[in-house]
């Protein structure tokens, strides 16, 4: 049966298997409770912990994928001529790469489930398609607009995030929340704020690319939600969506490139050039299919707001340490930009702080906290004192299959017995509830009949006496 237990102030909830002699056998025991003020805080450090490795380490790459590109695309450098056929060929890198994984290290990366046709065309397919149209707009933006335009217009993709993770019930409603994105928006705009030419073309574009982006995030964190199409894995759900990625890219590079000049360029004129330019395109593409797996990582972890507030914060590391040790004059504008943003960034750290502080968080035997399916307790749903409502039932079913199953030779009554769970947040037993029973109870006629019907007090302790005074009695009655 299941019982509630006070430990530390922690409310906990056990499940004990009762056997045919009435001793407990402790075949399984699903300890649970609510963790304790202490435990959250725990629980809070140690995932900023986890989530930072995870954030700096797409810093690095990202850094890294940033210089290549500056490298791979700068006239008087290698001088590419198509960003967009180099961010294909690195779609199927990081297809190829997650297919070793997942055949290489199954346990790991390879889940049970698979996407049915119909999911990956209803759900995947659209994922994808948002992330090809993302890359592809913003390339095609930075040929009309300077690239100090384009931050101050790219800083609206985390409007479009916030409004996406509304929408879809991945963040909840907040207007303290909507407050502190619009304040970190508007510190982005004054840290990349410069005297620039407005173009109404480059501005729909990469305005248009925000929004896809937003979309494309939001809808990738559900999808790593799905356990049943096999995607809550980051390495799976690469695997999945690199080709769709890949495809799009494909086809916006030859509408907007073109083949012929692509591989009528000198980088392809000869079959040394051609190797030597596969190489440079490919080789990167390990970087890029890192830094991607550490973008699946932090969605699946902390989710897509989080995400891109990191990422507004990579920005901002990026401007100080440029103005640092590079000399990069900033104008008191930008330093203002710089400044605000940052207070924006610790003030939604103290929101999720809080947040995670005030909701109610199961944890198991051992002080791990349970699946978010299974362990978050939300306040509208179950109250402290409950405990995990879900949890209660699902053992309460189970004890009582397993007490049909043994029950042959029990008692009817032993073998009936069910412990529902509480109604409207209500504690598990009331005194006054109590105390309604019994007169109820005194008042009905089956009591005053077994009350009358009860044997008088007995005058003797040898078993014949007790015998004679009860048969005496029933000879009156009768």
């Amino acid at each position: 049966m299941l019982s509630p237990a006070q430990d530390n102030g922690a409310v906990r909830f056990s499940s004990v298997r009762h056997s045919q002699n009435g001793d407990a056998a402790h075949s399984y025991d699903s300890s649970i409770h609510v963790a304790s003020l202490a435990e959250k805080k725990r629980l809070w450090w140690t995932n900023a912990l986890v989530n930072s490795l995870f954030i700096a380490a797409w810093f690095f790459f990202a850094t890294m994928l940033s210089l290549y590109n500056k490298w791979m695309f700068s006239p008087d450098r290698y001088g590419f001529p198509s960003p967009l056929f180099v961010t294909t060929a690195h779609m199927w890198v990081q297809f190829s790469l997650a297919a070793v994984l997942r055949y290489a290290f199954p346990r790991h990366f390879r889940p049970e489930q698979s996407p049915s046709r119909q999911d990956y065309i209803r759900k995947a397919v659209p994922t994808g398609v948002t992330t090809g149209l993302d890359i592809g707009l913003s390339n095609l933006s930075l040929k009309l607009i300077t690239l100090s335009f384009y931050t101050m217009c790219k800083s609206s993709s985390l409007v479009f995030v916030l409004l996406f993770a509304f929408l879809l019930r991945l963040e909840k409603f907040s207007w303290r929340l909507i407050g502190v994105i619009f304040l970190i928006c508007a510190g982005v705009l004054l840290m990349v704020a410069t005297q620039t030419h407005f173009v109404l073309g480059g501005f729909l574009l990469v305005t248009s690319a925000s929004a896809l982006g937003g979309l494309r995030w939001s809808l990738t964190q559900l999808l790593m939600r799905s356990k049943n199409m096999g995607m809550h894995n980051p390495a799976a759900t690469l695997f999945w969506l690199a080709p769709i990625m890949g495809v799009s890219l494909l086809v916006l590079t030859f509408l907007t490139d073109g083949w012929s000049k692509i591989f009528g360029s000198p980088f392809f004129a000869t079959p040394g050039e051609t190797f030597k330019t596969l190489f440079f395109l490919l080789c990167p593409g390990i970087i890029a299919f890192c830094m991607v797996l550490s973008e699946f990582y932090i969605i699946q972890r902390a989710g897509v707001v989080p995400m891109s507030i990191a990422g507004i914060a990579k920005e901002v590391t990026t401007i100080i340490c440029a103005a640092w040790f590079f000399g990069d004059e900033l104008t008191p504008l930008n330093i203002t930009g710089v400044a605000i943003t940052a207070c924006g960034i610790a003030l939604y750290t103290y929101h999720k702080y809080m947040k995670s502080m005030q909701k109610n968080v199961a944890l198991d035997p051992h002080g791990n906290p349970l699946p978010e399916e299974d362990g978050d307790l939300s306040d509208e749903n179950v109250a402290l004192e409950s405990g995990d409502l879900g949890e209660r039932e699902r053992l309460t079913l189970e004890d009582q299959d397993d007490d049909r199953a043994d029950g042959d030779g029990r008692d009817d009554r032993d073998s009936t017995t069910v412990l529902t769970a509480p109604v409207d947040d209500q504690l598990l037993f009331s005194v006054e509830d109590e105390e309604e029973d019994e007169e109820a109870e005194r008042q009905s006629p089956s009591h005053v009949h077994h009350r009358h019907s009860l044997p008088p007090p007995y005058p003797g302790d040898e078993s014949h006496e007790l015998h004679q005074v009860w048969q005496e009695h029933e000879d009156r009655n009768a």
